[in-house]
């Protein structure tokens, strides 16, 4: 069933849905009572129709297509960690010499503020200048990537992507240590896990210990 509290800008939407919807049924009372009735069931059964499409289309964990044979496919889903050595000495280790897509999301950080009044270019760019750099430093080691800017929801991010590729082998989850990542304190990782049945390897990448360039 699909979650309409799944970030803060949702939960935003839910709130002026619910007010239009009494504001509505108020207003068809004030002016007639049978009229508020007509728009108290109209208003109703659309809402039902809704949860009901979301929970058959929408299962509780998602299965995800096959890969062909002989080729393995790793998304990768990563933010400000996207860069990290950590990440790309992990994904190297997964490959292994062999043949593999390796597809990079890059879910777009945003404030609070900027993510309800729909102000993303800032976080878009970021987040595509993270993914480019990262996509270069693959290649640079033998590694083509490719990739596209997420959903600031890293769960939903995943959702999409893999609606977007088909199957994959693996999910690799980049966070920040524990106590600076914002994605633990949420339960991404337990979230990704639970929803997608594909095999999830977290990867813990310190930026503060990173070597400078």
């Amino acid at each position: 069933m699909r979650n309409p509290l799944r970030d803060e800008g949702a939960a935003f939407r839910l709130v002026l849905a619910a007010i239009g919807y009494f504001g509505l049924i108020a207003l068809g009372s004030w002016i007639s009572t049978w009229l508020g009735v007509a728009v108290f069931l109209v208003l109703t059964a659309g809402v039902v129709w809704f949860v009901w499409t979301g929970r058959r289309e929408d299962p509780a964990r998602h299965r995800v297509a096959a890969t062909p044979a002989g080729s393995r496919r790793i998304l990768v889903v990563a933010n400000e960690t996207v860069e990290g050595a950590e990440l790309l000495d992990a994904i190297r280790d997964r490959v292994q010499g062999g043949r593999a897509d390796i597809f990079v999301v890059s879910p777009a950080l945003n404030s609070k503020l900027r993510h309800w009044v729909s102000d993303e270019d800032g976080a878009r760019e970021a987040a595509q200048a993270r993914l480019d750099r990262s996509i270069a430093r693959l290649d640079a080691i033998g590694l083509p990537a490719r990739g596209e800017i997420g959903d600031a929801d890293p769960v939903q991010a995943v959702e999409d992507a893999l609606r977007g590729i088909g199957g994959v082998d693996e999910i690799v989850l980049s966070t920040h240590p524990e106590g600076r990542s914002h994605w633990l304190e949420r339960g991404v990782v337990e979230s990704v896990r639970q929803r997608f049945d594909v095999p999830l390897t977290h990867v813990v990448v310190d930026l503060e210990r990173q070597p400078t360039a």
